[in-house]
């Protein structure tokens, strides 16, 4: 006579609500890690922005200043730059269409004196009209460097915009032999930025802007990689 065994039947399969809470629990952990490695990559991004105790080439001459545009501090370094005989030319990048460089002096307010003599100005200082963006930037003033034969160049910018200038110069004149010169807006100066709103989010956008502009450059870096080039990582 055959036994048969009774008793509950063991399922070991996730019922419907098991499995829900299976993804569910997958897709918080993965969404955890996303921002963890957004976090670790944001403050390794704001390690790396010059303060105003960076080591910084001041005194070394190149062929070459560009400015970009984008403040004031940036131009009145720039003149202050040509005028103690740094470089022999300064570009000046993304100026707004009609602008000319008196309406761009004028602007500078109670750094005027930043400005050289009449003479230096009228014959060593360019103003581009083409850019409306880092990129843009960037590609004016490798046809601007071409044109002029430059083999380096002192970059003006806001120190938390450096990092992508940077990069942007590099990619589009491999070789260039770009020093940089970092300006401190007055809201970086505070030593207590990341607690203001409006800086922290300023920092965080160029964050961003910055993944974005390395991943634009990645395909032009692996294949610069595989022909034995490196990349020019700055030190400060």
């Amino acid at each position: 006579m055959a036994m048969t065994r009774s008793g509950p039947r063991i399922n070991f399969r996730d019922t419907p609500s098991q499995r829900r809470r299976g993804w569910g629990s997958r897709l918080l952990h993965g969404v955890l890690g996303i921002l963890t490695l957004w976090l670790i990559g944001l403050l390794g991004f704001i390690a790396v922005i010059p303060g105003p105790a960076s080591k910084i080439d001041s005194e070394g001459r190149t062929d070459a200043i560009i400015v970009l545009t984008g403040g004031g501090d940036r131009l009145a370094e720039g003149f202050r730059l040509l005028d103690r005989g740094l470089s022999k030319r300064l570009l000046i990048s993304g100026v707004a269409t009609g602008v000319t460089l008196e309406q761009l002096i004028d602007r500078l307010g109670d750094q005027r004196a930043s400005v050289p003599s009449a003479e230096e100005v009228a014959c060593c200082v360019t103003l581009g009209y083409e850019a409306g963006n880092t990129v843009g930037n960037a590609d004016e003033s490798a046809e601007w460097i071409r044109r002029n034969g430059a083999k380096s160049v002192r970059l003006v910018t806001a120190n938390y915009h450096m990092l992508r200038s940077l990069l942007e110069f590099r990619r589009k004149v491999p070789g260039l032999n770009v020093v940089p010169n970092p300006v401190f807006p007055a809201e970086v100066r505070d030593p207590y930025w990341f607690v203001k709103p409006r800086t922290l989010l300023l920092i965080v956008n160029e964050y961003h802007k910055y993944l974005v502009a390395l991943g634009r450059a990645l395909p032009e870096t692996v294949q610069r990689w595989s022909s034995g080039w490196s990349v020019p990582w700055p030190t400060w």
